[in-house]
C-alpha cells in the first residue's frame, strides 16, 4: 500500500546525508505524515482529480467559489493558465480541479499539466497531473522529454510564475501579501508556442507564522527556503476555509510584442491580475 515515508524521500534526495532521528520526527509532525497516510489508507484506489476532490472537500473541508469560468477557452487551441500563488499547494489543486470540472461540464476532455516543485512528484496519487521544475536536483531525461511534448502538443499548462508562494512585502509604503517577481518564462513560452495566456487571481493567505519566518530568514540572509517545509502544515491549517477564484479574460499571445521585454510583460500580467481583483466582474 502506498505510504509517505520521510526517511525514504530524504535518502533519495541526499543519500549521503545523516539526518538525526529527532529532526525526522519533527519533519513527520509538521508535514502531518500520520494524517496523510491515514487518508491514503482510506482511499487507496483514488487518483488524479478524484483524489484532489476528496482532499479538498473531506480531508480539509474547504470550499471555493469560482468567477469567470466563461473565460476558460473552449476551442482546441492549448493555453497557458497563470496565477498568483498565495498558498503554495492547495491553491494549485483547487485551480486544477476548477479547470477540470469546467471543461467536463462543457463536454470537453482536455489534458492539463501543473508546473510544480519536483518534490511534489512524491505525491503519487496525483503526480500524473504535475510537470516538475528543477528546484532540487535534476529532472530525468524522461521528465524533460515529457515537458517538451507537453509544450509542443495540445496539453494546457497551469503555472505560477513567481515560482514560490506569496510573501509579506513592503509595497507602496505598507505591508502587503503578494507574489514575488513573476518570471518571464511563461511569456517566452506563449510567444514560442503561440499560446494565449489566461490569468487567474486566487484569494487566500497563509498564517502569520509563515510570513514572519520568511521575513526572519531573509533578515538573517539564509538562502535555503526553510519556510517551504511548513507548506503542508499551512495546508492543514486551511481546514474549513472558503476561497475565491477569479478567471480573467485571455490575453492573446500576440500582445507580447517587442514594445516590452519578456520580463516587463511578465510584470505587466502580474499587475493586471492583482488590479483586476479590485474591479467588479
Amino acid at each position: 500500500m502506498l505510504q509517505f515515508d520521510i526517511r525514504a524521500i530524504l535518502r533519495s534526495k541526499a543519500p549521503k546525508a545523516r539526518v538525526p532521528g529527532f529532526l525526522i520526527r519533527y519533519l513527520e509532525r509538521i508535514v502531518h505524515i500520520r494524517q496523510m497516510n491515514a487518508f491514503l489508507r482510506k482511499y487507496p484506489d483514488k487518483r488524479n482529480y478524484d483524489f484532489i476532490r476528496l482532499v479538498i472537500s473531506e480531508e480539509l473541508g474547504c470550499t471555493a467559489s469560482i468567477e469567470g469560468t466563461e473565460n476558460i477557452p473552449t476551442d482546441d487551441k492549448p493555453v497557458i493558465f497563470v496565477s498568483n500563488h498565495p498558498l503554495g499547494g492547495l491553491d494549485g489543486m483547487i485551480i486544477a480541479q476548477m479547470i477540470h470540472d469546467s471543461r467536463q461540464a462543457k463536454g470537453e476532455k482536455r489534458e492539463l499539466k501543473v508546473i510544480v516543485n519536483e518534490l511534489l512528484m512524491y505525491m503519487e496519487p496525483i503526480n500524473q497531473l504535475w510537470a516538475p521544475v528543477n528546484k532540487v536536483g535534476r529532472l530525468t531525461r524522461e521528465q524533460a522529454a515529457e515537458q517538451q511534448q507537453m509544450w509542443e502538443g495540445g496539453t494546457d499548462v497551469l503555472t505560477f510564475p513567481a515560482g514560490a508562494c506569496s510573501r509579506l512585502q513592503r509595497i507602496d509604503g505598507r505591508w502587503q501579501i503578494q507574489d514575488l517577481e513573476w518570471k518571464k518564462n511563461f511569456v517566452q513560452r506563449a510567444r514560442e508556442y503561440q499560446r494565449d495566456v489566461v490569468p487567474i487571481y486566487f484569494e487566500g493567505k497563509n498564517s502569520k507564522f509563515f510570513y514572519v519566518l520568511a521575513l526572519l530568514r531573509k533578515w538573517l540572509h539564509i538562502k535555503l527556503n526553510i519556510e517551504m517545509i511548513y507548506l503542508v502544515d499551512e495546508m492543514y491549517g486551511a481546514h474549513g476555509k472558503h476561497f475565491r477564484v477569479r478567471v480573467l479574460p485571455p490575453i492573446p499571445y500576440t500582445t507580447f510584442d517587442n514594445t516590452r521585454t519578456p520580463q516587463e510583460w511578465a510584470e505587466y500580467v502580474k499587475q493586471y491580475v492583482y488590479e483586476a481583483n479590485h474591479t467588479p466582474c
